[in-house]
């Protein structure tokens, strides 16, 4: 895979977007690389904060910053005509951009005038490589865990980064695999498997995830979901070609419909998601089994989540944690994962 070679430290633009859910990118550099982040700015009205100090880019410039991360990531991944003012300031106070949108930033006419102007860089990092092959298929080596989900944006790629860093702490040699802008800026590598064509996903996944050593593994960011209406093509091409050993399930307590979509798109029941990915799943990789599943309880009581965690063990005979919790919880489902 090829390294990005990104200009930081970063200010996080989160533009008009006041959806926390659509500031992941944002969120995840804030929560994962912290040390990377000088500040957040956002567009005057926008009220959604991070918690990191408040600059523009004239201020963050001055505290080191050396460029300016589209932190949001909306339905549909265009830069909107209101971001451009803003982004145009960043430039002209000498910062680069750093975009995981759909729209090239130099598809933006102001943006690529001010940018050869000012001498600044416009990086794009959802641009997949060329030349990716039609999957082939075939079994590999090595052992892989793919996070998946119930709906996008709840918790799969935390989920992935925090099993990472729990096998690498049990002596595991072990990759984070990222799919998405935001791993691949947490990484500094990866593939943005919902860039590629169609007919070529799973083959990039199996590009992300070559054979390896038999007892190496890698935890691959998973995307969308296998019954998200607008997603779940890349779900499943993800899904067939990375070929899992392991899958860890995603699902937030509060979510009931699929995000964005309104009450008309429920989401189906746990159980069914279940056996949807392992029908898939086999037919590449027979012996798969789900490690656990993975609960994003954010906002609730410790009380309440372990009511809902310990529900759910009962329910589907798997352990259930809140990576972000941590604890006795999130070792079981670890240990599962191993097989141990």
């Amino acid at each position: 895979m090829t390294m990005v070679h990104l200009p930081q430290p970063y200010l996080l633009y989160l533009a008009d977007v006041s959806d926390p859910r659509y500031a992941k990118t944002a969120q995840g550099l804030r929560d994962w690389v912290p040390e990377r982040c000088v500040g957040e700015w956002s567009l005057p009205g926008n009220d959604l904060r991070l918690g990191l100090p408040t600059l523009a880019p004239a201020a963050a410039r001055e505290r080191g910053a050396r460029s300016l991360v589209i932190g949001v990531a909306p339905v549909g991944g265009r830069i909107e005509p209101a971001w451009v003012p803003g982004l145009v300031e960043a430039l002209e106070a000498g910062l680069d951009l750093i975009s995981g949108m759909h729209t090239p930033l130099s598809g933006v006419p102001e943006l690529a005038a001010v940018a050869e102007r000012r001498g600044r860089r416009l990086i794009d990092v959802r641009v997949p490589p060329p030349d990716l092959p039609v999957a082939s298929g075939k079994p590999r080596s090595g052992k892989r865990l793919l996070t998946v989900g119930t709906d996008c944006a709840l918790g799969k790629k935390y989920t992935a980064l925090a099993l990472t860093m729990a096998f690498r702490q049990r002596g595991i040699d072990v990759d984070f695999r990222a799919t998405g802008q935001t791993g691949i800026l947490i990484a500094g590598a990866g593939l943005p498997i919902d860039a590629v064509k169609a007919d070529f996903i799973a083959g990039a996944a199996e590009v992300l995830t070559p054979a390896a050593d038999p007892d190496h593994w890698d935890i691959i960011e998973g995307q969308g979901s296998l019954v998200h209406p607008g997603y779940a093509a890349v779900s499943l091409g993800l899904l067939q070609g990375a070929q899992p050993d392991v899958l860890v399930l995603c699902h937030a307590h509060d979510r009931h419909h699929v995000s964005g979509y309104g009450p008309d798109f429920p989401l189906p029941p746990i159980e069914s998601v279940l056996d949807l990915h392992l029908a898939h799943a086999r037919l590449r990789r027979p012996a798969v089994r789900f490690g656990g599943i993975s609960l994003n309880t954010a906002g609730l009581p410790e009380s309440e989540a372990d009511r809902l965690m310990d529900k759910l063990e009962r329910d589907h005979g798997l352990p259930c944690a809140d990576p972000l919790r941590g604890g006795k919880r999130f070792e079981r489902l670890v240990s599962a994962c191993l097989g141990a």
